[in-house]
């Protein structure tokens, strides 16, 4: 009850910020359909995206403060479904349907990662990977943007917009378009140095707007026209007669579970800010069963697919919004929009909302981290590189598995050369040249020149094997007893295991002993797995500490005496 004012006006806030990015991110999603209405019903997937994400995300969600809809690298993904459905079939209900298809497929998927609760793994990408990757998004975003701010059609393809943009500026652009598209981004980035007060975004739109009716702006280079009132049901909207239903299904899955991923890790990272900011804990897990349910509810009624915005949950959280309330007040104003002033919004220009789009892109490019690639790891840089290039070029889903890949084997490769320097050998009779470990005394002087000591520090695994083979090799023909010491080893894998087995049976078909001390849970549980322990090594060869060790040696030594 004590934030029920704060969310009210949080959510309002919200949602006035949330207006003009919806109707942008969903014009751009059908920016590559060539078809006089694309604008228009991009207009309307943004915005009831946007309305029912945004409300079922923050009823069941695991961040009270967030405040979800349509984003960026979410609209990339679905604006290459669209236009992939498009170019093979030059329908618009195939379309709509693939995308809608593809959102419930996003929720399921999203509903399931919750459900196994793997929200918290989120952590485990490299700054790389999401530096890169997001970066690529910032890029294709501008890229694409660029044409509709001088009033053209922009290409598919990356490659395109980028080989084509010199000869299509040169066969003639809209001066007007780009004039008021240039206003659009100077007032975005100077609005605030007035009044931080009312969102720089939709002063840019009401002003450029309201600019764009003096001076007669023409409307085929506006929205136009998008229909109003409570939205239906895709299946129901739609004449989903004589459609080839397994192609389509066929066509959404992947793009499904590339936005559930996407959308899972974008939403969490912002997750990650409201907390900061509010000092609360949210519940990833549920956060991506609400976000799951939001997109599923997104997609059924004929809305683009969205997760946790930053800047949106930013916004409300400083205007005082803290609770779900803030959220779904801010779905409901949309839905007011939607409702009531959809006449309106057809004479936005799509010079004003392209404009908004690439200070979009500008915020979500990595300018930090590109500063410092000479001053980071070579490795990190590489990877930061080939995910930014592979993201631009290629696709996201590639960009991100293989910058995965890359940054995994880059850092078992230093995890290998880091644990490769901390296994040592020592023949007794030369510990003075070690450095031995604080217990290793009270060994008796009468077999230390039959003792030697492996001190294996850090997880041996199959990174480390290669060097864990040189370390045995160094045990001397005629040494009688070797002591592996397993205190600092806290993983073993099984190719760790199989090594440490051909070493122990390496070592005992020459006749030398060898004795365990301090086996760690998980290598325990391993050896003994395996039957190392006691097929090989006797229970009564392993200790729980180098006293009781040395205390075997010596009554081993009376015995031998």
């Amino acid at each position: 009850m004590k934030t029920i004012k704060g969310d009210l006006f949080g959510g309002i806030t919200a949602g006035v910020v949330a207006l003009p990015l919806a109707l942008a991110f969903g014009i751009q999603a059908f920016g590559g359909i060539d078809d006089p209405s694309a604008a228009s019903i991009g207009a309307l997937a943004g915005l009831v995206g946007a309305t029912m994400l945004g409300f079922f995300a923050s009823l069941f969600g695991g961040t009270p403060s967030q405040i979800s809809g349509p984003t960026g690298p979410m609209t990339v993904i679905t604006a290459a479904l669209i236009s992939g459905v498009w170019a093979s079939s030059q329908s618009l209900p195939a379309v709509l349907i693939a995308m809608s298809l593809a959102g419930l497929f996003c929720g399921l998927f999203q509903i399931l990662f919750g459900l196994i609760r793997i929200g918290k793994y989120v952590r485990y990408i490299p700054y790389p990977v999401l530096s890169g990757f997001m970066s690529g998004i910032g890029v294709i975003i501008i890229l694409q943007q660029l044409y509709p701010l001088v009033g053209l059609k922009s290409p598919v393809l990356v490659v395109d917009m980028v080989t084509q943009l010199p000869s299509r500026i040169a066969d003639g652009v809209s001066l007007t378009a780009l004039l008021i598209g240039l206003g659009t981004i100077a007032i975005i980035y100077l609005f605030p140095l007035i009044t931080k007060k009312v969102p720089a975004t939709l002063a840019a739109l009401v002003t450029m707007t309201v600019v764009s009716l003096l001076i007669a702006f023409p409307d085929n280079l506006t929205i136009g026209p998008i229909p109003s009132g409570l939205p239906k049901p895709f299946f129901a909207a739609l004449d989903i007669s004589g459609l080839d239903w397994g192609q389509l299904l066929t066509a959404a899955v992947v793009p499904g579970l590339t936005l559930a991923g996407l959308g899972s890790i974008d939403t969490l990272l912002t997750s990650v800010v409201a907390d900061n900011i509010t000092k609360q804990h949210h519940d990833s897990n549920r956060e991506l069963v609400g976000q799951g349910i939001g997109n599923m509810m997104a997609g059924l009624f004929g809305g683009i697919a969205g997760a946790g915005a930053t800047m949106r949950t930013v916004v409300n959280v400083k205007s005082g919004g803290r609770g779900r309330l803030s959220g779904m007040v801010h779905s409901l104003f949309l839905l007011a929009i939607l409702l009531g002033l959809g006449s309106l919004v057809r004479y936005v220009p799509l010079s004003v909302l392209a404009g908004i789009l690439i200070s979009v892109g500008i915020g979500i490019i990595d300018f930090k981290g590109f500063r410092d690639l000479l001053r980071i790891p070579k490795a990190d840089a590489f990877v930061l590189i080939t995910v930014f290039l592979l993201t631009v070029f290629v696709d996201l889903l590639t960009a991100v598995g293989i910058g995965m890949v890359i940054a995994c084997v880059l850092f078992m490769k230093r995890a290998s050369d880091l644990v490769e320097g901390t296994y040592s050998s020592q023949e007794m009779t030369h510990r003075d040249q070690e450095s031995p470990w604080p217990d290793e005394k009270g060994i008796p002087d009468t077999l230390a020149h039959k003792v030697f000591i492996l001190r294996l520090d850090g997880p041996i695994f199959f990174g480390t094997v290669t060097r864990f083979q040189q370390v045995m090799n160094e045990v001397p023909d005629d040494v009688k007893i070797v002591i592996i010491r397993m205190r600092r080893v806290p993983f073993m894998d099984q190719s760790g295991l199989y090594a440490m087995e051909t070493a122990i049976k390496d070592l005992q078909a020459k006749g030398t002993e060898v004795l365990m001390t301090i086996i760690q849970p998980q290598p325990l549980y391993m050896l003994r797995t395996m039957d190392v322990i006691p097929a090989l090594i006797p229970e009564n060869h392993t200790f729980k500490s180098f006293k009781a060790c040395t205390k075997y040696l010596r009554k081993k030594l009376g015995e031998d005496a």
